[in-house]
């Protein structure tokens, strides 16, 4: 017995990194799973993994910054399993970069757009089939960097302490139908939006993540996987409204990004999706 089984979940961003590692723990935990992605190579792989650990689910292509798509992965759950249990809110990138007098209004809005729009638009479909079900989990993925300041760029900060204040007034507003609303916020994971850019990729960045927090090793997907999992099962049917730090302690006191980091977003301009970016040798 999985502590998921009988749940439906659609997870955005799951084609990789901590989307993917959330797909499985939720799959292997007895969840139905709607893998909501606009990479679809990325998606497909993530099912097969999930039915090759004995789970379920199906891949639907999703751009978080179309409305209708968002809509189409919440349909998608219904028609396929009967229903919405859970949605995870994860898709995400880095988005703008860069100094804040040369930063874009254009780029600033799309990585709004990514991080914050579709993080509301996944709520507002939710919602309504949550309420049929009888309650549900709602988990969107926030950031240390919406906490503090000095752990991540401008436009990206700003959209993730926006998610955590959404989570606790959405959380207010939809409690008393027994639908739950949290988020987490993920410290120093390595995870293709950061080994992607780092030269000598993977290996590189998880040396450097060992040393920024107490715990003396990177973050994976895992990690953010097994908070996922336990805020969508009945297990924390009593919390809501919260932001969950998953961080290894690095919010206690140090600097995710400093002069000796190997992880330094390019001087200015736009970060894509993991699956569109060259790894760096």
């Amino acid at each position: 017995m999985g502590r998921l089984d009988g749940k439906v979940a659609v997870i955005t961003g799951a084609a990789s990194g901590i989307g993917r590692g959330s797909a499985l723990r939720f799959a292997s935990e007895g969840a139905a799973v709607v893998i909501a992605d606009l990479n679809a190579q990325g998606g497909e792989e993530t099912v097969a993994e999930c039915k090759r650990a004995g789970g379920r689910a199906v891949f639907q292509r999703v751009d978080v910054m179309n409305e209708v798509d968002i809509k189409g992965a919440v349909d998608r759950a219904v028609a396929e399993y009967g229903k919405l249990n859970v949605i995870f809110n994860n898709a995400g990138l880095a988005g703008a970069v860069g100094k804040i007098e040369e930063t874009t209004a254009e780029n600033w809005d799309r990585t709004l757009s990514i991080l914050l729009r579709a993080v509301f638009l996944g709520m507002k479909y939710a919602v309504p089939e949550m309420r049929k079900a009888g309650g549900g989990s709602i988990i969107s993925t926030a950031s240390i960097a919406g906490l503090r300041g000095g752990a991540g760029p401008h436009a990206y900060s700003a959209a993730k302490a926006a998610v955590v204040n959404l989570t606790r007034s959405v959380a207010i507003e939809v409690g008393k139908d027994r639908i739950r609303v949290n988020c987490i916020c993920p410290g120093g994971i390595n995870t293709p939006l950061i080994f992607n850019n780092v030269p000598g990729g993977y290996e590189v960045a998880d040396q450097f993540l060992k040393t920024i927090q107490p715990i003396p090793r990177a973050g994976g997907p895992a990690d953010i996987a097994a908070m996922a999992a336990f805020l969508a099962s009945d297990d924390a049917e009593w919390i809501t409204g919260q932001a969950m730090v998953v961080d290894g302690g690095l919010t206690a006191g140090t600097m995710l990004f400093g002069d000796r980091t190997a992880v330094q977003a390019p001087p200015g301009g736009f970060m894509g999706p993991s699956f569109e970016q060259k790894p760096k040798n």
